[in-house]
């Protein structure tokens, strides 16, 4: 049975890890989705920049949004890749993604992560398996 856009919301919005990360949900709606995160201290790496694994924790989380909410259905991750393009220490990040293509088993989709000035500062591409019952 489909799940409908209200129910993806109000997962992702009551997901523990996703909080405790401390991801926002700006928008949601059957057109866009749009993530954010207040860039803190706790998510720096040794460099004192956001960490690497947090770029790739909100590509993965906005792109699984995004193929969950198009096709209705639970979604796992079967491949993540990442191009990181720029450190940031301080501020808000945001991330959006787009469907490149989706078949009734995978999805192929792309995400962005961008500062408050609209630079660029990591791409990833994902595949994703949908999960349908019956």
């Amino acid at each position: 049975m489909p799940v409908t856009i209200e129910e993806i919301h109000q997962k992702f919005q009551q997901n523990p890890f996703f909080s405790h990360i401390g991801f926002e949900i700006v928008q949601f709606d059957e057109h866009k989705i749009r993530i954010k995160l207040d860039v803190r201290e706790y998510l720096h790496n040794i460099n004192g920049t956001l960490h690497g694994g947090v770029y790739a924790t909100m590509l993965d989380n906005i792109m699984g949004m995004v193929t969950r909410s198009a096709a209705k259905a639970k979604v796992v991750t079967l491949h993540l890749s990442i191009q990181f393009l720029a450190s940031i220490s301080s501020g808000e990040i945001f991330a959006e993604a787009t469907i490149q293509e989706q078949g009734y088993k995978l999805a192929f989709t792309e995400g962005e992560i961008k500062d408050e000035n609209g630079k660029v500062l990591a791409k990833g591409m994902g595949t994703f398996k949908l999960i349908r019952n019956g």
